[in-house]
């Protein structure tokens, strides 16, 4: 009988072990501290999985929040767009986990004044949610205000054209 040894530091386990730890930093205002170890388990699931693999999509957005987190919403952008583009490729243009990236995107967008941006990520956040989750799911309760959060800003101050 053979047992596992000990991870090696490019396994995707270790990948894991370092969202985890990095998840705990970042909880506690340690970003710069967070960053690096999302950064590092990024690298390891882009070498491990390939660079268009979900996983790596799930590392570009926990990198991305940490950023987000600190304001840095132009660095946060292009990991979120590239986590998207990986899901809408792998999963297709309906799966959950792409409303996932969506919605990060939307709060992105929101953030940022983006607010027609930010509206469009939601209702394309909205029809998935409804799709496969079913229309009396919380997710979908939660999208529906987002939504309107969003537009009535955007009454209250339309964008410029």
């Amino acid at each position: 009988m053979i047992l596992a040894g000990p991870l090696l530091p490019d396994q995707p386990d270790a990948a894991r072990d370092l969202d985890n730890h990095a998840f705990d930093l970042q909880a506690e205002r340690r970003y710069d501290e967070a960053q690096a170890l999302y950064a590092r388990a990024l690298a390891i699931r882009e070498k491990a999985l390939g660079a268009d693999h979900p996983g790596v999509a799930q590392s570009l957005n926990d990198l991305a929040f940490t950023l987000f987190a600190q304001g840095r919403y132009s660095e946060a952008l292009p990991l979120h767009e590239r986590a998207l583009a990986i899901r809408e490729k792998a999963l297709g243009s309906d799966h959950p986990d792409v409303a996932q990236s969506l919605k990060n995107l939307a709060i992105l967008f929101d953030a940022q004044g983006r607010h027609a941006e930010a509206q469009m990520c939601y209702e394309r956040v909205l029809a998935i949610s409804e799709r496969t989750l079913g229309p009396n799911h919380p997710s979908v309760a939660t999208t529906v205000n987002n939504l309107a959060r969003v537009r009535a800003t955007r009454r209250r101050n339309p964008d410029p054209e």
